[in-house]
């Protein structure tokens, strides 16, 4: 038998929530510095990653992650202040 666990999802809005798949993801981008890496890691799809960022940027007034088109140079990904401080948030109030 598996002992239970509890899973944090904080709701921000009605269409704005963060838990532990984004906050797993946004942990990716920062380790990684792209969003294919991270989604990878995650056994997830670039296109269900993309829009995971994408849905969370939209939901908050500041941006959580920047994303660069790749290319000749390659893409990238980055975490924004706002976004390292709301996944650093969330694991302490995880935490607690």
């Amino acid at each position: 038998m598996k002992s239970p666990r509890v899973r944090t999802r904080v709701d921000f809005a009605p269409d704005c929530s963060i838990g532990p798949g984004k906050i797993d993801l946004l942990e990716g981008i920062e380790q990684t510095g792209s969003l294919s890496a991270a989604a990878r890691a995650l056994g997830m799809s670039y296109r269900r990653a993309w829009l995971l960022v994408h849905d969370t940027n939209q939901a908050f007034d500041t941006t959580v992650a920047e994303l660069a088109v790749g290319g000749r140079e390659g893409g990238g990904a980055r975490l924004t202040d706002f976004g390292r401080r709301l996944v650093a948030d969330y694991r302490k109030f995880e935490k607690e």
